[in-house]
């Protein structure tokens, strides 16, 4: 039994003759060792979002250099699907290896990478060299969020997970856009060219060293795996096989897959609906009134409400969980995805795009806490790190897909009500598979479910 799983142990309390947890923030955030992993999640995340936002802006923004659909598009293929192929290896290192370690080197590395990416921005260095050293970046990233995904359940106990995950996952995605933001003001001092960019990804080496030594401060072995080898190594037929009892494990855990299974569909439809809103504001809208600008910085603000959206989602879902449970509530989501892109993208004017960016932050936000935690109660700690390497490659896998498609599909103005019908009524349908999907499920198991969390919450309030 690890550190993590003996503090757990400690923690729990008895109500009504039924083992219970104290569930709210405040008792998280008492917790030591939750309150370090989170420090370690917010260091790290803002520095991705501060050298995100020099990379967009590289690409994007910067009058310096010019981008196309398509260039848009295969920027982020060349980025995201390569780096992808590192997460199997992510995988079964992280169930090799200590946890703490791969979040304290990959940190460090991450750090010394930005500064070849920063001297090759400040050179006007452009194509495959460029994209190579971005690569490079992205792929560090990888073993970050899987490893504080998969040490999360050795810092909390079971009946909190779902608001330890809104917790984590939200603060950490406001935490980049609060990065990214702060890059975009940054830029009005530092300017949008090569130079300005440049010291904006330099900037992002300081979070990451910071993330580094915060986590130092674990013991070696405190966030997992539970079973610590000293096999570090890892071949190819290993990779492969580890992948293979990942992939095996998780089908064999029906709740896993199924959630697995609408994220994935959730980030084609966030892909398309990304690049719409990206070439919206690049090629198609002016400032509306004193209030919505164009540009980077309405693409801001767009962020800015997407975060507000994240906020309120994390502070509901929890209590909603409680009372209808994840299934529902991630059906309940998926209508809202579909009416409210439908409702809000369909004016194509920034302040309901503006809206629009608030109401899917909520939506993504909330099913991204719901398919977290399902995977970190259905799955064995020792797969843990597969079966989120698994997750992170099918939600980049499925986003640049998407990108992809747009980019052949939409015009350059970036407006399209045939795409904007295609999202909606593609979330609809999605709700109505995975909603009959769960009634199956409810049927085969009908204390499994809905009944389990009714009774849970009528325990805690005993």
């Amino acid at each position: 039994m690890s550190g993590g799983r003996l503090a757990v142990a400690g923690q729990r309390r008895t109500v009504a003759g039924v083992q219970q947890a104290p569930t709210t923030v405040r008792h998280l955030l008492h917790r030591g060792d939750f309150l370090r992993l989170l420090l370690t999640r917010l260091s790290s995340q803002f520095g991705d979002g501060v050298f995100q936002a020099a990379v967009a802006g590289t690409v994007l923004f910067n009058p310096q250099r010019a981008a196309d659909p398509i260039d848009v598009a295969a920027g982020f293929a060349v980025l995201l699907l390569p780096y992808s192929l590192v997460a199997p290896f992510a995988g079964v290192w992280l169930d090799r290896w200590s946890r703490r370690q791969v979040l304290m080197v990959a940190n460090t590395v991450r750090a010394v990478l930005v500064i070849g990416v920063a001297a090759l921005v400040l050179a006007g260095v452009q194509g495959t060299a460029f994209y190579a050293a971005g690569l490079m970046v992205f792929s560090v990233n990888r073993f970050v969020l899987s490893a504080l995904s998969a040490g999360l359940p050795h810092t909390t106990d079971e009946e909190s997970l779902v608001s330890a995950n809104a917790l984590s996952t939200t603060s950490g995605a406001v935490a980049s856009v609060v990065g990214g933001g702060m890059a975009i003001v940054a830029t009005a001092l530092l300017g949008s060219g090569n130079g300005g960019y440049a010291a904006l990804a330099l900037a992002s080496a300081v979070p990451y060293l910071v993330a580094a030594g915060i986590v130092s401060g674990f013991d070696r072995g405190y966030l997992g795996p539970d079973h610590l080898t000293l096999a570090a190594r890892a071949s190819a037929r290993d990779v492969l096989h580890g992948m293979v009892a990942g992939a095996r494990h998780t089908v064999q855990h029906a709740p896993a897959a199924a959630a697995l299974a609408v994220m994935s569909v959730h980030r084609l439809f966030y892909g398309l609906l990304t690049l719409m809103t990206l070439l919206l504001y690049r090629n198609s809208f002016e400032s509306f009134g004193p209030f919505f600008p164009a540009g980077l910085t309405g693409l801001g603000e767009v962020l800015a409400a997407g975060a507000v959206g994240t906020l309120l989602a994390a502070s509901l879902t929890p209590w909603v969980v409680r009372r209808m449970g994840k299934p529902r509530w991630i059906t309940v989501m998926l209508v809202a995805g579909g009416v409210g892109q439908l409702a809000l993208g369909a004016p194509f004017v920034p302040p309901t795009i503006v809206a629009a960016g608030f109401a899917l932050g909520f939506v993504a936000q909330a099913i991204k806490i719901c398919v977290d935690t399902t995977l970190q109660e259905t799955v064995d700690d020792d797969f843990r790190g597969r079966v989120f390497s698994v997750y992170d490659t099918l939600f980049n896998v499925t986003f640049v897909v998407a990108l992809l498609a747009g980019a052949l599909l939409l015009p350059a103005s970036g407006v399209s009500y045939p795409m904007l019908v295609v999202v909606g009524v593609g979330y609809l349908l999605t709700a109505l598979a995975f909603a009959r999907w769960n009634g199956a499920q409810e049927r085969r198991s009908p204390g499994s479910s809905h009944t389990t969390h009714l009774r849970a919450a009528k325990n805690a309030s005993a």
